[in-house]
């Protein structure tokens, strides 16, 4: 009679290790909802190529988009630096009460666009890097103009934009900032306003890269009293 009560609990864990088995063979055993087994779970080679054939061509359509973006987004920045830089000018001849010139180049051995802000009289000392205090990168951009000299815009009329910019060409602003004399602002043809003296900055075309594409950002200076105009694309050229 006294072994009954270790019988039984020698019969519980054996059915509960009996279950417990069962139990791991089971999860083991048992298949996804999608009815592959757990053993198997993974992709197969001809779903990997698919997978990367795929994010080759999204990247392929994405690519020239975002290329064209980054274009547009550094050609506003510089060309918010030339804005900058004749506003600075003009701001340095008010002041000081004395004539004050910007001038721009395309450095032939950096390859950027660079600016000098001076005196008139006492000519160009160095010369900055357009654009690089917000972060721009000139290098890969075109600097054109008008310009044929000091405050003169080019009066061709059928390319009056070349590329790159004249290296004499300047602006200049008197002690009240306003343009010095002499000045032109271009060849006016029947109906329309003087082009005005601009500073075009561009993306190089995909087929040239000394010629501009389409994409083109400039400042205009409109009048005697030094007032400015920012443009864009077919205005600028």
């Amino acid at each position: 009679m006294r072994n009954i009560p270790s019988l039984k609990l020698l019969d519980y864990f054996q059915l509960h290790s009996q279950k417990t088995k069962q139990k791991q063979q089971y999860l083991a055993n048992r298949y996804y909802n999608d009815g592959s087994n757990r053993k198997d779970a993974g992709f197969s080679l001809i779903e990997l190529t698919v997978v990367l054939l795929m994010v080759g061509i999204l990247a392929a359509i994405a690519a020239p988009g975002w290329v064209g973006f980054v274009n547009r987004q550094q050609v506003n920045k510089v060309n918010d630096a030339v804005l900058a830089a004749l506003q600075n000018a003009q701001r340095e001849a008010k002041n000081k009460k004395l004539s004050y010139s910007v001038s721009f180049q395309k450095n032939s051995t950096t390859q950027n666009v660079e600016v000098a802000i001076y005196r008139t009289d006492i000519g160009i000392s160095t010369w900055k890097p357009l654009g690089t205090d917000v972060g721009a990168n000139s290098d890969k951009l075109l600097l054109g103009g008008n310009l044929s000299g000091e405050n003169i815009a080019n009066t061709t009329t059928n390319s009056p934009v070349s590329y790159p910019l004249n290296a004499s060409a300047k602006i200049t602003f008197d002690y009240m900032g306003a343009l010095t004399l002499p000045n032109n602002f271009g060849t006016v043809t029947a109906g329309t306003e003087p082009p005005g003296l601009k500073i075009v900055v561009a993306v190089p075309s995909s087929a040239n890269s000394t010629s501009a594409s389409s994409v083109k950002r400039c400042i205009i200076v409109k009048t005697l009293l030094g007032s400015m105009l920012t443009a864009k694309d077919d205005k600028c050229s």
